[in-house]
């Protein structure tokens, strides 16, 4: 029976051809075991490159490209484009097999040829070579043939193997890359996740080097799978993993795990396939979890369109850590009553004039969340020896014992009320299950794990028992958005001697991430476990235009650009849900919203429209977490908008969490400037703020 393949490349194709030919190529792939059982529409090609290649008729005017093996029935659709197009593309390529990783690769074979012999006359002239200190054995080894070896010796600089890329194979292109960009051939082998030890591949079997290429084609049984595939083209394309990836997701731990890596490195889709895969093993019930409802709702999505339908899914639980809290907590004691923000803060402020205190009711929170809840302090002796690293403002015994004071009334008020805050319902449920003799899960999956706070830590600790892939965690110390700072070791998750780290961005071009990347460089940024997180070796693959920086006088003059710019990217073929609007307040994203209405652009706020809706969205820059956009524009980034006054203690209250606070602000910045993929447009009105220095023309 014939098995349809779909390259990830035609993936994001469709989702770009008119909405007529979309509906044709599932028609015509709908019936295509019918097709070439009986031989219909599968035409060879004159004088081809590679005979394998075919062409299927979708209409009068389309043609799609299919790869058919020499022996077997599984076939895989490469391209679908205008008659005359379709010929012209398969009569360049071949397919072959790469000889490092056993996966399909496509190249055009006739734009190599025809390349090499100018860069062949330009390297008998250069002063060197840009492999020259490579030896041919490491590139063999790395899964780079003959023809791409004759390729690669005639390259004089990186900018022409970046030229190279549209007709090189890929993974051979990656591992030239890799080794242009610094590392070492044996760092080249891991990254592309290479088996240390394994039987040689066949490198004339196409249909089996299909089957190993998880990376690049999906493969369908049906009808219905292919229609499941046509309805989500481009999200089914954001979760297929990189050889590197895969390694990661794959691998057998003794203990918990870590993966690290920067934005639009494929962290989430990891921690998704991590989950699918530990689910499959049989190894008991798998929780994937993060830190808000948004990004919850995010990972439950990514799992259906990984999973599907399948029985693997079934033991995969996904949900925020204040659900699973809430949920243990209810089990026991009823549904708690949650004291509310503004409740909060009057019970706090009127311990302050009561004890006649010197400190604010935000430090005494903050003291409260990140020292006596952060290290489970019970007494006024365990507050007095506790650690207080990160809080900046050192305090005396006197002091201390003043804190205490307001931090037990503070308990005692809550205790009176009968009621919890989410950081007190997590503590209790956390107990509930260490009491326990058995433990919900068996594995559990943590994704943008910076941002979790130590009591959640404990949670998750006391819902695994320990053991081999107890713990997986994937997250980002430079992405991290709120607060709350955690030491693994502390909280009894060791990863030690088992940590990974993700360097190729897949999401945004090289020329919007190095520029993003220029506002962290000398930040001290801690990375979980003792150490300090680095941006170095970071990269893209994929490059475009620089992000757009303009400051203006007001800021209507700013939003009506908005409003324009916005226009022009949808005058080019952006659809509407395509293109983000970042802003530090609610406000100030509810205003770009009513401006780009009434200049006749449909718009919403990220927190009501739903990912369906064509519409372009804005939120603040805390919503965008998790996003990504082929377009985006991050306004209001003026030096009275950002940073945040109300989101930065005060220098003379606390030197130390003022730089924290700093230094959480300027992250935001990153996180959201990084939801770009293709085209950044930041924007100010007055000047500039302070993160931008240096990075303005």
């Amino acid at each position: 029976m014939a098995r349809l393949g779909i390259d990830k490349d035609f993936l994001v194709d469709y989702g770009k051809l008119e909405r007529s030919v979309q509906t044709r190529v599932a028609e015509v792939f709908g019936k295509f075991e019918e097709a070439t059982h009986t031989g219909l529409h599968l035409e060879k090609l004159n004088n081809p490159k590679d005979d394998r290649f075919r062409t299927i008729r979708i209409d009068k005017f389309w043609r799609g490209v299919v790869l058919a093996p020499e022996t077997g029935d599984t076939f895989t659709l490469l391209k679908v484009l205008p008659h005359d197009d379709a010929y012209a593309w398969a009569g360049r390529r071949k397919a072959s097999v790469n000889a490092l990783t056993g996966c399909i690769e496509i190249r055009d074979s006739i734009a190599i040829d025809a390349t090499l012999p100018e860069l062949a006359r330009m390297a008998d002239r250069a002063p060197r070579l840009l492999f020259e200190d490579v030896a041919d054995a490491d590139l063999t080894r790395l899964g780079v043939d003959e023809q791409t070896l004759a390729f690669a010796r005639a390259l004089t600089d990186v900018i022409q193997l970046e030229a190279a890329r549209a007709f090189l194979p890929q993974s051979q292109w990656d591992a030239l890359y890799g080794l242009a960009a610094g590392l070492t051939p044996e760092e080249v082998w891991a990254e592309l996740g290479a088996a240390p030890e394994r039987e040689p591949y066949d490198t004339e079997d196409i249909a089996a080097a299909v089957e190993r290429s998880p990376g690049r084609v999906v493969l369908v049984d049906g009808p219905d799978e292919l229609m499941e595939v046509f309805r989500n083209p481009f999200a089914l394309w954001k979760i297929y993993l990189h050889p590197a990836q895969e390694q990661v997701v794959r691998a057998a731990f003794s203990g918990s795990a870590r993966v690290t890596g920067g934005p639009g490195t494929g962290k989430t889709v990891v921690a998704l396939h991590r989950a699918h895969h530990l689910a499959g093993l049989a190894g008991g019930p798998v929780l994937v979890t993060t830190f808000t409802s948004t990004l919850s709702a995010s990972l439950e999505a990514g799992l259906r369109l990984l999973a599907g339908s399948d029985k693997i899914r079934d033991g995969i639980d996904a949900r925020h850590v204040d659900q699973l809290s809430h949920q243990v907590f209810t089990e026991r004691h009823g549904r708690p009553a949650i004291l509310r923000d503004k409740e909060e803060k009057e019970i706090w402020r009127k311990i302050v004039k009561r004890l006649e205190l010197s400190f604010t009711e935000t430090f005494l929170a903050e003291e409260w969340r990140h020292v006596v809840l952060a290290q489970q302090v019970t007494d006024a002796a365990g507050y007095l020896a506790a650690k207080r690293a990160g809080r900046g403002r050192r305090l005396g015994a006197r002091q201390k014992a003043q804190l205490w004071q307001a931090v037990w009334e503070f308990q005692e008020e809550l205790k009176r009320r009968k009621v919890w805050t989410h950081e007190t319902v997590c503590v209790e449920a956390t107990r509930l299950l260490e009491e326990r003799a058995d433990r919900p899960y068996r594995h559990v999956v943590v994704d943008e794990a910076q941002d979790l706070h130590p009591v959640q830590w404990r949670l998750l600790r006391a819902a695994v028992a320990e053991g081999p892939d107890d713990v997986f965690v994937a997250g980002d110390t430079h992405q991290r958005i709120y607060s709350s700072r955690v030491s693994l070791r502390d909280v009894g998750i060791k990863v030690a001697g088992r940590s990974s780290r993700l360097t190729i961005n897949y999401r945004t071009t090289a020329e919007i991430l190095a520029w993003s990347l220029g506002m962290l460089r000398g930040e001290p940024i801690d990375d979980m476990d003792g150490g300090l997180d680095t941006v170095a070796g970071y990269r893209s693959q994929v490059h475009g235009r620089p992000p757009e920086l303009r400051g203006f006088g007001s800021q209507r003059g700013e939003l009506e650009a908005l409003a324009e710019k916005v226009r022009q990217w949808l005058d080019a073929g952006v659809a509407p849900g395509e293109i983000g609007i970042a802003a530090r307040s609610n406000m100030l994203a509810d205003t770009a919203i009513a401006v780009l209405e009434r200049a006749g652009v449909r718009a919403g706020s990220l927190a009501k429209v739903q990912e369906a809706d064509e519409v372009v969205r804005a939120g603040t820059m805390h919503r965008m977490k998790g996003l990504e956009f082929r377009c985006v524009a991050v306004i209001g980034v003026g030096e009275h908008q950002l940073p945040s006054s109300s989101a930065v203690t005060p220098v003379e209250e606390d030197e130390l969490t003022n730089a924290q606070d700093l230094q959480r602000e300027r992250c935001l910045l990153f996180v959201a400037c990084t939801r770009a993929r293709e085209q950044l447009n930041v924007s100010w009105h007055g000047a500039p703020s302070p993160f931008l220095s240096g990075l303005v023309r």
